[in-house]
């Protein structure tokens, strides 16, 4: 059975804590019998070997253990949380869902029978070899959202391999790689699952005090947001051993702030993406944005500049797109990267790049300096056609306070000019009260 090594170390640690959800500790004892459970709901309601499931919930113990209920059943898996928001019935026909299963916030379970034929040819790939599968959906350079097809046997196989027991918050969401992987790591290890419904730097921060967690995985934007917020303040964090950090490049002066303020804390940049999984990683010091990346499984590449991966757990494909897959099987990232020996530095995605009259300007560079400004809350720099220039650079900044737009652009023209070459320095510049960030706490393109 393809989950048979969890359910052994559930039974090693039947007492212990499994999951902390609205209040209530849960023991990987009651995992089992949640688990349990759902194999006879599954039974009852007819759910065969290789149907497409919708999975609509957050964590909980009944999403968690339904997970891991259709894993044994080998069904292929699609999690939406109510962050894809309109594009939920454009996923499930996507994704060619033949049940719906719900799960809301009170963790009341609500089943849908759909009447797709589900015919992909990678879900046939998957059937023959009798396979739980895994779709997610990335999100997508263009803003074409890819339908990302995993086996999910592949994704299993690095959990076997024992590492810490440890608290941990499910920050990243349960439709998302970073959401599934911490998911997993925790499970594998005998630690503990500490969900949060509320995503904000109060609630996060009050329940990494009261519960003690030891992990907490976020995103860069996340962190900026404890930053603004200044919570931090309020909550004794002494439990918080490492916050690992993705998604999206981080900013370097957010970097140093967070490691000023928690010194104590290790920071680990991680590296993954819906297409391969997670990578493991080791930053070079909890300040620098050096990172060596590879691990059993995975071998890295530079061609040209850009990052490719091979990786054992790669996904059988996109259902709705080309393969991004060079002729010998690497993934065309389309990060740019600076390499140290065995570390590199991720840039910027190739086609965020902003091109001014043939020189590069990487938008995190700029948007890193602007963020040293005690005035800005946020910002995103983005280019825009030039008959001249080809492009020139734009910012799209937030102010944490009032201010007028005459007096922000001049400061930010001012400081970008002392410390940006002429050409990266912000020729067009927005004022916004708008938030710049998605559900999932990703920045937003700006286009």
């Amino acid at each position: 059975m393809n989950i048979d090594f969890l359910i052994d170390v559930f039974i090693e640690n039947k007492q212990c804590d499994a999951i902390f959800w609205n209040d209530t500790r849960y023991t990987y004892d009651n995992l089992l019998d949640y688990i349990g459970n759902w194999d006879d709901v599954l039974k009852c309601n007819n759910v065969a070997e290789g149907e497409v499931v919708i999975l609509e919930a957050d964590f909980s113990p009944n999403s968690i253990a339904l997970f891991l209920s259709l894993i044994k059943q080998n069904c292929i898996i699609v999690p939406l949380t109510k962050s894809v928001g309109k594009k939920k019935d454009e996923y499930i026909s996507i994704a060619q869902g033949q049940r719906i299963i719900t799960i809301d916030s009170f963790d009341n379970v609500h089943f849908e029978k759909l009447f797709s034929s589900a015919d992909h040819e990678l879900y046939l790939t998957l059937k023959n070899r009798r396979s739980p599968g895994l779709i997610l959906f990335s999100s997508g350079s263009t803003g074409k959202n890819k339908a990302v097809l995993h086996n999910l046997n592949e994704l299993l196989e690095k959990f076997r391999l024992k590492k810490k027991k440890l608290r941990t918050m499910t920050f990243l969401l349960y439709d998302h790689i970073g959401g599934v992987n911490t998911m997993l790591y925790v499970l594998s290890n005998g630690g503990c699952i500490v969900t949060c419904s509320q995503r904000d730097p109060e609630n996060v921060l009050r329940i990494i005090e009261a519960q003690k967690v030891e992990l907490l995985p976020t995103s860069p934007t996340f962190l900026n947001l404890i930053l603004i917020s200044e919570a931090y303040k309020k909550y004794d964090l002494k439990s918080l051993k490492t916050i690992t950090y993705g998604t999206e490049p981080m900013p370097e002066i957010t970097l140093k702030r967070i490691h000023e303020l928690f010194p104590d804390i290790n920071l680990q940049q991680t590296y993954g993406l819906s297409e391969l999984g997670i990578l493991r990683s080791k930053s070079k010091s909890s300040n620098s944005l050096w990172v060596k990346i590879g691990g059993e499984g995975f071998e890295i590449r530079i061609a040209g500049g850009l990052l490719e991966i091979k990786a054992r757990s790669a996904m059988l494909g996109y259902l709705n797109a080309p393969s991004p897959f060079t002729d010998d099987d690497w993934f065309m990232t389309g990060d740019q990267v600076e390499v140290d020996g065995e570390y590199i530095k991720i840039l910027g995605r190739k086609s965020d790049i902003i091109n001014v009259g043939g020189e590069k300007v990487y938008p995190a560079e700029v948007e890193s300096v602007i963020m040293e400004l005690t005035d800005i809350a946020e910002v995103s720099v983005y280019g825009e056609k030039n008959p001249i220039t080809g492009q020139i650079v734009c910012a799209k900044v937030r102010a944490n306070h009032e201010v007028t737009k005459i007096e922000l652009v001049k400061l930010i023209k001012l400081h970008c000019s002392k410390k940006l070459q002429a050409y990266k320095v912000p020729v067009r510049i927005t004022l916004s009260t708008d938030k710049q960030y998605s559900e999932r706490f990703k920045k937003q393109k700006t286009i």
